[in-house]
């Protein structure tokens, strides 16, 4: 097209320059000499180049293409909007129920923490009664034991009081019937 136009602009312009030149009076309007004739005709022969050689219908194309791909640009756009708009959305919800989550985790490892608590102090306090208990439980077995320890050395000074305070006054004979005595006792009790 540029091969076109170039030299039909070249043929068009020759006249006009040369009628340029000329300092006479006004021709006539319709008159070859006169210039806008001429610029007149050039720009309706380049009008009617463009128009023989499709130059509209291409530049109506080109604008219906360049139309069509802002429009398809503009869908491609909102729907990746919309589609960003939902995936914001859906990490809303999700990150709200994370939170939710976690709020209920920590909530349940603070009853947990506090129910552990609360056992390891009732451990605790059985365990205290459980140690009184077995103190209380020894003291009582050393009392025992004491007392025990004090009756029999009680039982062997008496024993050994009493067998000096009966060897001193015992005779052969009241020796002999205490033993007689003792064996008839040992008799009725195991009968």
């Amino acid at each position: 097209m540029k091969k076109i136009l170039i030299p039909s602009l070249m043929l068009l312009a020759g006249p006009a320059l040369a009628a340029g030149g000329s300092e006479q009076s006004a021709p006539s309007f319709f008159s070859l000499q006169n210039p806008l004739l001429i610029i007149l005709i050039g720009f309706l022969i380049f009008c009617g180049i463009l128009i023989y050689a499709g130059v509209p219908g291409m530049i109506a194309r080109m604008l219906d293409k360049r139309a069509d791909q802002i429009k398809t640009d503009l869908e491609e756009a909102r729907a990746l909007r919309e589609e960003a708009q939902t995936i914001l959305a859906s990490y809303e919800r999700k990150q709200k129920e994370v939170m939710a989550q976690a709020e209920r985790i920590v909530a349940q490892a603070r009853e947990e923490a506090q129910a552990a608590a609360e056992q390891a102090k009732a451990d605790l306090q059985t365990s205290i009664a459980r140690r009184i208990a077995a103190a209380e439980d020894q003291i009582e077995s050393a009392e025992k034991a004491a007392l025990k320890e004090v009756r029999d050395r009680a039982i062997a000074v008496a024993v050994a009081a009493a067998g000096d305070v009966l060897a001193k006054q015992m005779t052969k004979e009241s020796a002999a019937e205490m033993i007689d005595q003792a064996i008839g006792d040992v008799e009725t009790r195991l009968n």
